[in-house]
């Protein structure tokens, strides 16, 4: 029997804590949107609208931290330490100054962005969105760090330490949420300031335990800015960052044409996206955590073996989408009570949850657990191109002709998803089995 890389008891180390994290982090947040909703449906309205923004430039961040996993635990994969520490180093100066760069912005446009991407919605949701976006905008450089410096212990196969600030920083974010929501009365204000202190309070605390000795990988001996080490993470992290915001812009067309339904509409959109998400986050650590298996795999020069993990961590993932969209389903009335939603906004979430749960599980893993290990090959040009031209051609046109012209309402929204992942899982299944994507070279 052939010995592997890593056994199921290191995968389920590696993964686990992972899950988790996902899990708390999409918990906090529901929190927001279930605590926010009691404010009533201007405020549940505004924050949505401006997560969808924020997002954005979240997940910019997040794909520049995954590229400098990729090449750390490539690095590290090929018993390079002394690399994949001034890599490390690199990554963090990067993704500083540029969200630093991308705050400043935020503040200064704080409205005109606001009422350039969502100017048609009513005033008083727009006056909350000012509110909200002032004060997550702060928490952009933090939320940059502390997602740098967690895919740097990951690279180093070691995912307990941020799921513990996690879980410690979302026990922060709820009781912060109460206190400032109900306790003091700060309505929507509160839950953004809550946010920003528990970002602060991840960053800080990331840092100092990447900083200690023990680590393969830490700040202990930090390096000058390398332009060419920062070109290499670049070309990894960039592509990974263009094709998250090209996905997070066509969700953005498609929340301002959502906002032209109507409050009810937005707020059913709104909790409907958070439980789809909630039905898809363990995946998404599993996939998270194949990089750095399959960026180990490829650092080695062990192609077999990173198919082979490509192969078995996406089933796993399958099982694991079934089971989180039954929950979902079993689970979205009671929330949406709990919630304090108006019933029409409540009884169209519970409709579309419905079909989500039957599209999902049929399409929407391959559409995305086998793109994390062929991005960790070096493979992002070809996920870039392909999540935005699917994305385009079908998740956002469909939704703009069949709401604007066929009057389909925010279903609109998840037929055109449908459509996406489908396409996404056919061309990225015959993208594995040509085998292309293991023939690039990350590191020298």
């Amino acid at each position: 029997m052939k010995k592997h890389v890593f056994s199921n008891r290191a995968l389920a180390a590696l993964l686990l804590p992972l899950v988790i994290e996902q899990f708390l982090n999409s918990m906090m947040g529901t929190a927001d949107t279930i605590m926010v909703s009691n404010v009533g449906s201007a405020a549940i309205s505004a924050a949505s609208l401006v997560d969808s923004l924020n997002i954005l430039v979240i997940q910019v961040f997040s794909a520049l931290a995954a590229g400098g996993t990729i090449i750390c635990s490539q690095y590290l994969g090929s018993h390079n330490e002394k690399e994949a520490n001034r890599a490390a180093t690199q990554l963090l100066f990067v993704v500083g100054i540029i969200s630093t760069v991308i705050m400043a912005v935020c503040l200064i446009f704080n409205e005109p962005l606001l009422r350039l991407i969502f100017g048609s919605v009513e005033e008083r949701v727009m006056e909350a969105a000012k509110i909200y976006f002032f004060y997550t905008a702060i928490s952009f450089p933090f939320i940059a760090l502390f997602d740098g410096a967690s895919s740097i212990f990951r690279a180093q196969e070691n995912t307990k330490c941020p799921m513990i600030i996690s879980v410690i920083s979302n026990g922060l974010n709820i009781g912060g949420n109460a206190a400032l929501i109900w306790g003091f009365g700060m309505g929507i204000a509160g839950a953004a300031i809550a946010t920003l202190l528990s970002r602060i309070f991840c960053a800080v605390v990331v840092l100092y335990f990447l900083h200690r000795p023990g680590n393969v990988i830490s700040l202990r001996h930090l390096s000058r800015p390398d332009g060419k080490l920062i070109r290499r993470i670049l070309s990894i992290g960039l592509p990974s960052g263009v094709e998250n915001g090209m996905f997070q812009f066509g969700k953005l067309a498609i929340q301002s044409t959502v906002s032209t339904l109507g409050t009810v509409a937005i707020a059913a959109q709104a909790m409907t996206n958070i439980l789809e998400n909630l039905s898809g986050i363990a995946a998404i650590g599993i996939g998270i955590g194949l990089m750095t298996v399959v960026g180990q795999c490829m650092g080695g020069g062990l192609k077999e073996e990173a198919a082979y993990y490509i192969k078995k961590l996406t089933g796993v993932s399958e099982i694991v989408v079934i089971l989180s969209s039954l929950l979902v389903f079993v689970l979205v009335r009671p929330v949406t009570r709990f919630g304090g939603m108006e019933a029409e906004s409540a009884s169209l979430c519970i409709y579309m949850i419905g079909w989500i749960t039957v599209v999902k599980p049929l399409v929407w893993t391959l559409s995305f657990i086998p793109a994390y290990g062929m991005r960790a090959a070096g493979d992002v040009r070809f996920s870039m191109v392909t999540s935005t031209v699917t994305m385009w051609l079908f998740r956002v046109t469909l939704c703009i002709v069949l709401c604007r012209f066929f009057g389909f309402g925010p279903m609109a929204v998840w037929i055109g998803m449908f459509t996406d992942w489908s396409v996404r899982a056919i061309v990225f299944t015959l993208r594995f089995f040509s085998g292309k994507w293991a023939e690039f070279h990350v590191i020298s």
